[in-house]
């Protein structure tokens, strides 16, 4: 697996976090996203799939939108949490680069509520890197590994 980029923070005692991190996938591009809580590293996958669009440090936090989207499982919540993302994207030309994350367990499945901050595209700005197509299901998975959750997802480019 080649490694092409990890978004990572510093932590209280100066260790390198990651928050993402790519591989390469035959004309396409995965990503695993990492959070101590499931809500942080859904927060973390939106971050990875705006950063393979333009720099994600670019992205002014001038503008909110607010959703909500239920599954029957947490990766095809995963899944519809991301590609509601390509949806605001591509109706009300939107990046996104903060997000705050709540799921909660339901009777029958998981609802995730977010609360994102962007701004208009202004490609002056947003240098594009990529175009992201779709999400796909292919190899998508949430888990939680040593108490750190982890998802993997695949972006059609």
């Amino acid at each position: 697996m080649i490694l092409i980029h990890c978004g990572a923070i510093m932590s209280e005692n100066n260790q390198r976090e990651k928050k993402f991190e790519y591989f390469e996938v035959t004309a396409d591009i995965g990503f695993y996203a990492y959070g101590n809580t499931l809500e942080e590293a859904y927060e973390n996958a939106a971050l990875a799939m705006f950063n393979v669009v333009t720099d994600i440090d670019k992205v002014k936090t001038s503008e909110t939108r607010e959703f909500e989207v239920e599954s029957e499982d947490l990766v095809s919540l995963l899944y519809d949490y991301l590609d509601e993302f390509l949806f605001l994207q591509d109706t009300e030309f939107l990046f996104f680069s903060e997000f705050k994350v709540d799921i909660d367990k339901t009777e029958d499945g998981y609802k995730l509520n977010c609360i994102a901050s962007g701004e208009e595209i202004n490609w002056d700005v947003h240098v594009p890197r990529s175009e992201v197509k779709a999400i796909t299901f292919h190899k998508m998975c949430v888990k939680k590994e040593d108490g750190v959750f982890k998802l993997r997802a695949i972006l059609d480019l």
